[in-house]
């Protein structure tokens, strides 16, 4: 077991290397913003998506769309809107007048790197039209099933302190994505380089430095990264005690409706294995679940109007059951 780790070691620092190229050439144009962008190669390497959340100006769509520059990826921005319709995200139907027949028309989701803009703007029936393409990465237009690109990443944003005009996310689309981010302002440092680099006559801008085969290839080094299974029933644990807290010895009567699914299972081991890679590892660790656990269960987790009144969060919770739960 030891030599296959040992194996696993060398082909994840590797392919890790082009990984750092990527994020070299993405921090050209992104100043800070680590947790960000560190997160963004995670849901790229385990093909899960990111639903990120933070006021206006903090380059969420500039980093996405710098990520799929240096990519040589694909990108597509949605703005959703109170008006949208689920045809102008899947596509549609179009009638050919010259032989009577109907052709498809592909909708904007038919990219690599799709940036869902203010996605809490637009009705439950344009929410559920993502769906699809989130977990069968397939778009149905009319009775025929067409593939999405391979890598498909949604990267959701939310404005957390305008809430006129939004609508909640259903409970079903929010489990589907892998990771809730959560960013704050950069320091004053970045801010001041942000503005050196920023307010100049030209602009950067990220080369194409990564291939989509060298994402695959990196994506299946990260696949075979160690999990040891005293890591796995840890994270199991983990997620079971936001179900039955009392089992645990947690305190948190009357505060949760709803725990996480198993679906955040299944995220939290590939996220850590995530974690993992980026820093050339080819074993996980207790403090790789730790370090990405808040992101995959802080949007999984439904409290109670109690919760909401004593103004107990989902990162609170979170906290506690970290807490509670014994590291192997």
């Amino acid at each position: 077991m030891s030599q296959d780790v040992q194996s696993v070691q060398e082909w994840v620092r590797r392919e890790s290397q082009i990984i750092e190229k990527l994020l070299a050439e993405v921090r050209k144009v992104i100043v800070g913003q680590r947790y960000l962008l560190d997160r963004m190669v995670i849901g790229l390497l385990t093909r899960g998506h990111l639903l990120l959340e933070g006021v206006p100006g903090l380059a969420k769509t500039l980093a996405v769309q710098t990520l799929s520059n240096a990519v040589q990826g694909s990108f597509q921005r949605i703005q959703f809107t109170p008006d949208l319709l689920p045809a102008d995200l899947t596509g549609t139907l179009i009638y050919n007048q010259k032989d009577g027949s109907f052709v498809p028309h592909k909708g904007p989701l038919f990219a690599n790197f799709i940036l869902a803009d203010e996605v809490n703007r637009a009705p439950s029936k344009v929410q559920s039209a993502l769906l699809e393409a989130m977990q069968e990465r397939q778009v149905t237009i009319g009775d025929t099933s067409y593939r999405l690109p391979d890598p498909f990443l949604v990267l959701a944003t939310q404005n957390p302190i305008e809430q006129e005009g939004t609508y909640p996310l259903p409970e079903a689309q929010v489990d589907r994505f892998m990771l809730k981010l959560k960013l704050d302002y950069p320091s004053p440092e970045e801010e001041r380089e942000i503005l050196d680099r920023m307010s100049g006559a030209d602009l950067p801008t990220a080369e194409t430095v990564v291939t989509l085969e060298e994402i695959a290839s990196a994506a299946g080094a990260l696949q075979a990264i160690y999990v040891d299974d005293r890591i796995k029933d840890y994270a199991v644990r983990l997620v079971h005690a936001t179900r039955e807290p009392g089992k645990y010895h947690l305190d948190l009567e009357g505060l949760l409706h709803y725990g996480a699914s198993p679906r955040a299972t299944l995220s939290l081991v590939a996220a850590a294995r995530g974690h993992a890679f980026l820093r050339g590892r080819g074993f996980v660790t207790p403090e790789d679940v730790k370090a990405i656990g808040p992101d995959v269960l802080r949007h999984r987790l439904i409290l109670s109007f109690e919760a909401e009144a004593e103004s107990v969060s989902p990162d609170d919770v979170v906290r506690r059951v970290f807490d509670a739960v014994e590291v192997p």
